[in-house]
């Protein structure tokens, strides 16, 4: 699985990823800083990789377009350094690889985690 790491997360992220198995890379080796979130959701489906961010504007745009890739994982801690929450943010991934390559949402914070297959439907 490869991961795109956003800018609001720093780019430790990528060698915390590589250490667990994966694929990263963080995007200001593939973009620019400035750009706006659905360019960087363009890049991410185009190229096969799944967003890891701390922007909840990623899930919107899922929500929105009703997108079914690419899968987004959703950091929600007041610490999102890789020293605080790395562990159980690679945990996780490990744990739900088959379900983020085929397409989800995946939200992840200090106390529990939460995957939502998309589309994401709302009643």
């Amino acid at each position: 699985m490869k991961l795109l790491v956003d800018m609001n997360l720093s780019p430790r992220w990528v060698s915390l990823l590589a250490d667990a198995g994966f694929e990263a890379a963080h995007w200001s080796t593939l973009g620019a800083a400035n750009a706006p979130d659905a360019e960087i959701m363009a890049f991410a489906k185009a190229n096969g990789y799944v967003v890891l961010t701390h922007d909840l504007d990623f899930s919107a745009i899922l929500a929105a377009t009703h997108g079914e890739k690419p899968s987004v994982v959703q950091i929600r801690a007041e610490d999102v350094s890789p020293d605080a929450i790395g562990k159980p943010v690679s945990d996780a991934l490990l744990q739900m690889t088959a379900e983020l390559e085929e397409g989800a949402l995946l939200t992840i914070d200090p106390n529990r985690t939460r995957l939502r297959l998309l589309p994401l439907h709302f009643r």
